[in-house]
């Protein structure tokens, strides 16, 4: 098998057709379509994004970014132009969110066909095409194409880089060295204005872990890093040097002090994990291909010699030591590793011996099948399990697809047991496709309980008594009320909400948490304000698991829409909803 690894290294990349090409595309949108329109905005990142650009195209200020009033100086500002060059096609910022989502989902999509592509030139054909296919059914990448977030974007960006790298390191440049490094520089510049530094280190630690292994750095002349750097600094300084003026450096001591260095050392934000905290949630962010991956582990060990082989192990094992190691710790971290998983798992599928094993080899594989299984079986019912747990019914519908793609995942196991790699890779992706569509497309945007946000905004819009009426929001201060109100949302404490109603009679309104009954009324009564309830909201916040219960106030002399609106009774004994988890007081900013 050695022999044929450095024949296909030597022979020059594979190419896939534009119909293979068309073929995964079409697959792919068939797991990341489903839900997109009908998902509302999701607490906490995903809403901060969309406010912060939706900001950007009402104030015309493309530098700075803001949440509100407050600066967002956490990452660069290349996902915002993006999103806002997306919403000013369908609205701009009044467009619906699934605009803001676009260049997450064309950034997956690019992401899988670069992945092919890559995966062609390492072991051939077949192994580009389901490398593509593993990385489409990628539960992580499922959603994040669904969020308008950096993360899709970034990967893209990361896989760019990391197959103009390749071409550099096999020498498969030919003609077009200076088109390849052009490739490469590039990519390295949009992913510094997406995620500053992650792209650096993912390209960077690759080539470094080449040289150091191999003792030779001649191939890195074929990325002419002279000029190629200065176009990357071309394209991408501009900004940096217009927000470290404008935020006069708290941009760079917020980001890089804070954000960045200060998730080394310890866990941020409630997330800090210990060692090996990604490679156990690999089994569930990178299912299905998490169990091809595993089975590929002997022949990846077998082959790690070789230049394919070490490239891809080069581009995973120190970024993921390096995350493993630092204090906070997220999921999507590690989702720029994941395609070279895919490869290493479709290169050992589509080699001759690259599932065999010895005795001991055969019964962890039995064993991380019945562990895969496991897995399948937890995703395939999650729809039906959270139908019940948060609308208390059984969703026939739900359960349908559970059952489909549960069915499909014991198909998968059937074929690898035959040795059906193609086959059995098809199987698990119409489970994934199954699952996906079931929970993106049914489950989650039916559960009107967790969706408080987009619940509260619409009785706010209903009752709005003046056209500029503000609201303000005590309990429930999470951003997707902010992005979906429309108009302006104060998020305050229940004193100053009655204050705002006091100071606003005609036009203010107030969204109080029943558990802030009394500070709230005690202080309109101090205002002298009488109060009408407008309606009312309850439900389970889903980032911090309480039950809340908020009534919507205006002033009783308000007028607006008719609604119901009711002479307020006071309420001190209004007995508080128990939280469905441990409540979480904090509000965490993103990672």
């Amino acid at each position: 098998m050695s022999a044929a690894v450095e024949a296909h290294a030597a022979s020059g990349p594979e190419q896939i057709g534009w119909k293979t090409y068309l073929m995964l595309a079409l697959v792919a949108l068939a797991l990341f379509l489903p839900g997109r329109a009908r998902l509302p905005p999701v607490d906490r990142d995903e809403a901060r994004y969309l406010q912060a650009t939706r900001q950007m195209l009402v104030s015309h200020d493309f530098i700075d970014i803001r949440f509100q009033d407050k600066p967002r100086n956490l990452q660069p500002v290349g996902v915002y132009w993006l999103e806002a060059a997306s919403a000013s096609l369908f609205g701009g910022a009044r467009a619906p969110v699934w605009a803001y989502r676009l260049p997450s989902l064309i950034a997956a999509l690019l992401a899988v066909l670069l992945t092919a592509r890559l995966g062609a030139m390492l072991f051939g054909r077949r192994a580009g095409v389901g490398a593509g296919l593993l990385l489409a059914g990628c539960a992580l990448l499922s959603f994040e194409s669904r969020m308008a977030k950096i993360d899709a974007c970034l990967l893209a960006s990361v896989v760019a880089a990391q197959g103009a790298l390749l071409k550099a390191y096999l020498g498969q440049v030919r003609g077009a060295g200076r088109l390849n490094a052009a490739a490469f520089w590039t990519a390295l510049a949009v992913g510094l204005l997406l995620k500053g530094p992650i792209v650096l280190i993912v390209s960077g630690t690759t080539a470094l872990g080449l040289v150091l292994i191999e003792r030779r750095a001649a191939w890195l002349k074929r990325l002419h890093a002279g000029w190629g750097g200065l176009l990357m600094l071309a394209i991408a300084a501009p900004w940096f040097v217009a927000i470290g003026i404008k935020t006069h450096g708290a941009f760079f001591d917020k980001a890089v002090r804070q954000n960045l260095l200060g998730k080394v050392g310890r866990g941020e934000q409630h997330h800090g994990q210990p060692p090996g905290y990604y490679l156990v949630l690999a089994n569930l962010t990178f299912w299905p291909g998490a169990l091809a991956t595993a089975l590929a582990t002997p022949w990846t060990w077998r082959m790690r010699t070789k230049r394919q082989v070490r490239f891809l192990l080069c581009w995973v094992l120190p970024t993921w030591l390096m995350y493993e190691a630092i204090g906070t710790k997220l999921p999507h971290y590690v989702l720029p590793l994941y395609p070279a998983l895919a490869c290493l798992a479709c290169g050992a599928a589509t080699s001759a011996d690259g599932w065999r094993a010895g005795a001991f080899g055969r019964a962890a594989a039995v064993t991380y099948g019945a562990l895969w299984l496991v897995i399948s079986g937890a995703l395939a019912s999650a729809g039906a399990a959270l139908v019940w747990r948060y609308a208390h019914h059984l969703d026939p519908v739900a359960i349908g697809f559970g059952m489909v793609a549960f069915g499909a995942c014991i198909a998968t196991l059937v074929l690898v047991r035959r040795g059906a790699g193609g086959a059995a890779s098809g199987a698990a992706i119409v489970g994934a496709a199954v699952i996906y569509a079931g929970l993106y497309a049914h489950v989650l945007p039916g559960l009107q309980t967790i969706w408080i946000g987009p619940r509260l905004a619409a009785l706010a819009g209903r009752v709005r008594p003046c056209p500029t009426s503000v609201l303000a929001s005590t309990r429930f201060a999470e951003p997707s009320l902010v992005f979906l109100e429309q108009g302006e949302t104060r998020l305050v404490d229940a004193r100053s909400a009655a204050d705002l109603i006091a100071s606003n009679r005609a036009c203010a309104m107030a969204a109080v948490s029943a558990r802030q009954l009394p500070v709230f009324t005690a202080q309109a009564d101090a205002d002298g304000v009488a109060l009408k309830v407008r309606g009312e909201v309850d439900g389970v916040s889903y980032s911090t698991g309480e039950r809340l219960r908020l009534l919507l106030f205006t002033a009783a002399e308000a007028g607006g829409a008719p609604g119901h609106p009711q002479p307020f009774q006071a309420a001190p004994k209004t007995p508080p909803l128990p939280p469905v988890f441990p409540q979480k007081d904090s509000f965490p900013s993103e990672g």
